[in-house]
């Protein structure tokens, strides 16, 4: 049998490092999606194929934690495809995670439900980055918009649809664990001003959701902007995300803040779509690269079986 999985990257709305301690968050699905084929084989190694570097190693380990798991002797052939470049910070890594234990369970009929997936990938995360949440996890297995609290303590759903999102490519790639590190010891230095931070992100995470909800842009927008300032404070922002993020809201933007764990990759603006064009032109002008994505997409699902 070869069969072919897909799951999704993620946007972080509301809630950056905050939820590593244990606050809630925000974090949608993104229709740029990670492919996986993977077929036994009669090889005496695993072979694994990867033009998105970064992923090998995701790959790798989440085929070793199957095989041991589940006592597997059997080898594989694993190959991975994307819509869209790992270095844009759209979580390719945890869909690449989430779509390789999903196709080996269909491989090896191992059927689990989607929470079973998602614990093991978030196990098999941690165990390559050492620090994390699970918010990128949980959003490449259930898709959607998601209220979240770490390793998956609270899964809710939000019907919130398609958000007017705009995001920016800074054009840096962020190192995910060194600014979750930096954090990290800031709190250990500055624990009563990061723990002030922080409850005043979770309000606006709790506010945010609820705007959502109402489709009330004007104020999600607000929040976004004011949750940036917070990032700012924590010290994970940059000039660049800064300067993209100012031309967003100068040009008509509800609001915008980074997105993501800070130092590089992303922001998003929340758009009015009359404005859409010029907040486009203005971050392109700023020094960023528009990204074309759609968030609310479907969680991991089987593309294909072949027998």
């Amino acid at each position: 049998m070869k069969v072919s999985v897909s799951a999704p990257g993620k946007l972080m709305l509301f809630g950056e490092h905050a939820v590593v301690y244990g606050y809630p968050s925000v974090v949608t699905a993104v229709d740029k999606r990670l492919y996986v084929e993977a077929e036994q084989t009669d090889k005496e190694v695993e072979e694994v194929i990867t033009p998105q570097v970064k992923e090998s190693r995701f790959v790798s380990e989440s085929i070793s934690f199957f095989r041991e798991k589940f006592a597997v002797k059997e080898h594989v052939k694993v190959r991975t495809r994307g819509d869209f470049s790992h270095n844009v910070g759209l979580g390719s890594s945890s869909a690449a995670t989430v779509a390789v234990l999903a196709a080996l369970g269909v491989l090896f009929n191992k059927f689990f439900k989607k929470r079973t997936l998602f614990d093991m990938s978030y196990q098999v995360n941690i165990k390559i980055q050492g620090v994390g949440s699970g918010f990128d996890v949980a959003a490449a297995t259930f898709g959607g918009t998601l209220y979240f609290i770490r390793q998956g303590e609270v899964l809710e759903p939000l019907s919130v649809g398609a958000l007017p999102l705009v995001i920016g490519y800074s054009g840096i790639k962020a190192d995910t664990p060194s600014y979750v590190r930096k954090v990290a010891e800031n709190f250990k230095q500055k624990k009563n001003e990061t723990i002030d931070i922080f409850k005043k992100i979770r309000d606006l995470v709790e506010l945010a959701k609820q705007s959502l909800l109402v489709k009330d842009y004007e104020m999600v927008g607000k929040l976004m902007t004011r949750n940036h300032v917070l990032l700012q404070q924590l010290g994970v922002s940059t000039v660049k995300l800064d300067s993209m993020i100012d031309a967003a809201f100068n040009t008509g933007a509800f609001g915008a803040k980074l997105s993501g764990a800070g130092g590089g990759d992303c922001m998003i603006a929340l758009v009015p779509s009359e404005k859409r064009k010029n907040v486009e032109k203005a971050i392109e002008k700023a020094g960023g690269q528009v990204i074309k994505v759609k968030n609310n997409a479907e969680g991991v699902k089987i593309e294909e079986r072949i027998i």
